[in-house]
């Protein structure tokens, strides 16, 4: 599959980060535990120089926990804070907080000197599209605050966020780079749903998906859909499909429909916690 996909709005929205840069203090980027690499927007490293660096590994509950605790360590050593958290829950606020706090130390120290007291740190909040940025803000404010949704593309223009007196949080829209050199990468963020569906092609989306399970997470399917997983990818959606009830006229098996139903219990955790890559080889899993 070839993904293409740079709407006008991420343009926009870049652009608008770039005015406003240089108003914060840390960068907090989010990235998808389940993806940590792919949904990791290399165009927010050129944009964050020489700002203070928080990952926010979101959604970790997703994620194969010993394949999360080597990410965690792999961005370490890049440099950042690191920080594993379930938005939907408030799991790891408190943990955010403090690296947040020691990411500014030395801002704050300044500060103090020119007698600047009390000034909240301000954050910038970003990342690609569907990656939870409005849910966490939420969550670390306590309340509603951002728009939330389980599709890509929510949130429309900068906002700040002061619920918290010490650390004024600046939601911005999600943004995508605008080609993938590799197309394993699109193929990943297409699977956890930060690409729309409207442009892809379900079918061949979860072939390929079925084939990476058959790989990496054998048994899963059967499991699930008490099929036989030897075979080709096509072979093994079709037993899906008739599982399932995917029919259409003529008793003829819905494939597509099979598709999406299988895309929709990943992302739903009926399939388990399961990453679709690791450190050790970053690109290929």
């Amino acid at each position: 599959m070839d993904f293409q996909w740079y709407p006008g709005h991420m343009t926009k929205a870049k652009r608008m980060m770039q005015e406003n840069i240089k108003l914060i203090d840390i960068m907090v980027e989010l990235v998808d535990a389940r993806v940590p690499y792919s949904s990791k927007n290399p165009d927010i490293d050129e944009l964050a120089r020489n700002k203070s660096r928080l990952i926010i590994l979101n959604k970790e509950d997703m994620a194969d926990p010993e394949i999360t605790k080597g990410w965690e360590q792999y961005y370490k050593e890049q440099g950042f804070f690191v920080a594993k958290v379930n938005s939907q829950r408030g799991a790891g606020m408190k943990e955010v907080r403090k690296l947040i706090e020691e990411a500014c130390k030395e801002k704050r120290e300044r500060d103090r000197k020119r007698g600047i007291l009390n000034r909240p740190i301000r954050a910038m909040v970003a990342g690609i599209p569907n990656v939870g940025k409005s849910t966490f803000i939420n969550s670390f404010a306590g309340k509603a605050c951002a728009k939330t949704g389980n599709k890509p593309g929510l949130t429309k223009g900068k906002k700040w966020n002061k619920n918290n007196k010490n650390v004024e949080l600046l939601d911005t829209p999600g943004i995508l780079w605008p080609k993938f050199d590799d197309q394993t990468v699109g193929l990943r963020l297409a699977w956890i749903g930060s690409i729309r569906e409207e442009i892809l092609n379900v079918s061949e989306l979860s072939e390929e998906f079925a084939a990476f399970l058959q790989e990496n997470y054998p048994g899963i399917l059967h499991a699930r859909y008490g099929v036989e997983e030897a075979g080709t990818p096509p072979e093994v959606m079709e037993r899906i499909a008739r599982a399932r009830g995917c029919l259409a006229k003529g008793n003829q098996t819905d494939v597509e429909k099979a598709g999406s139903l299988l895309l929709e219990d990943y992302r739903s955790l009926r399939l388990g916690r399961i990453s679709l890559e690791s450190p050790d080889s970053r690109k290929d899993f």
